[in-house]
């Protein structure tokens, strides 16, 4: 049984391959498809709060969709039988693209008000003084919720 793909539209002028291993042919994954996607169109692709998360250890919870923020639209792609959701996010929510300092900012929007002053302290510990001056220098973008406690950092830095 031979299962072919077409070429997968993932926007106005954007197509995918899909790709060839040993073991068939399948849909790219979905980081292949977010590095083309930025590449050619410009946009800011970042990941999820809740995937930030639990790559930081502030949740033992594991998203099960592929949802990415952006400054683009919001809107859906299907690669073979995955679903990846692309939500459109505030500037504020995609700074610091590809530094963990931007990780944590994503991370605390998700986890909220309630929860930000607990994974401040945890956060404290585990990343590099670099990242805690990286978020502490970028607060003033931050909403006043996260910022008054982004703050609290400066002394440990």
């Amino acid at each position: 049984m031979t299962i072919t793909f077409h070429c997968l539209s993932t926007g106005r002028g954007i197509y995918v391959l899909p790709v060839e291993s040993r073991y068939g042919t399948r849909a790219p994954s979905a980081i292949e498809m977010i590095e083309g996607m930025t590449n050619q169109s410009g946009e800011t692709i970042l990941s999820h709060g809740a995937a930030a998360a639990n790559a930081l250890g502030l949740t033992t919870q594991v998203p099960m969709r592929a949802i990415f923020l952006t400054s683009g639209s919001s809107r859906y792609l299907k690669l073979g039988e995955q679903i990846v959701e692309f939500r459109h996010a505030p500037t504020w929510q995609l700074i610091l693209p590809g530094r963990a300092a931007g990780e944590v900012v994503r991370a605390l929007s998700w986890l909220g008000p309630e929860n930000v002053k607990e994974a401040i302290k945890k956060l404290r510990t585990k990343l590099p003084s670099s990242e805690l001056k990286e978020l502490v220098l970028s607060r003033s973008r931050l909403p006043t919720w996260i910022a008054q406690e982004v703050s609290t950092l400066v002394s440990h830095i």
